[in-house]
């Protein structure tokens, strides 16, 4: 019974969890911030390697700077955090930070918190977030992680449903 109530509650956080784009300006208690970081890091990684790690941003200011040079994440210069998931170049680099970052944002719905992802991979003011935050030389910008409390209220968009997007053993 226990192990199913366990089952439930993540799959309670997977069904209701959704993107926040209007925060309040209230900071997020650092205790709930390391909860954050403890999910990401415990997140699975390809051969071991474990190359992920996390910027956890407060400094208004510098919300505002990368709120700014994103494209799709002004938002972040409300939220009460901006979690930046950075890599060192690995063959797997990618994966291993999207799933932590997957982590961090299931965890965030888990602890009363909203969050939004922000693409950093690939977008053309990766290197200059990495530089400003003076991560390591070689390490990869991959997700910027807006957390806080909503503004208003909101819920997960309807998605397409399960018998369109299931195929038993081939297409």
């Amino acid at each position: 019974m226990h192990y199913h109530k366990l089952i439930m509650d993540a799959l309670t956080c997977i069904n209701t969890r959704y993107s926040c784009r209007s925060f309040r300006s209230d900071p997020v208690p650092r205790e709930l911030l390391e909860q954050l970081i403890d999910a990401g890091r415990r997140a699975p990684s390809a051969r071991k390697e474990e190359p992920i790690d996390f910027i956890i941003v407060t400094d208004p200011s510098t919300r505002a700077y990368i709120a700014e040079l994103t494209n799709y994440g002004k938002f972040i210069a409300e939220a009460g955090a901006c979690i930046v998931v950075v890599s060192k170049e690995t063959l797997y680099y990618l994966e291993d930070g999207c799933i932590a970052a997957e982590n961090i944002l299931l965890a965030a719905t888990a602890l009363g918190l909203q969050s939004c992802w922000v693409a950093g991979d690939k977008k053309p003011y990766a290197n200059d977030i990495v530089v400003k935050l003076s991560a390591p030389i070689g390490h990869k910008l991959i997700a910027l992680l807006a957390v806080g409390y909503a503004q208003i209220p909101g819920h997960q968009p309807q998605r397409r449903p399960l018998d369109r997007v299931l195929h038993w053993d081939k297409w």
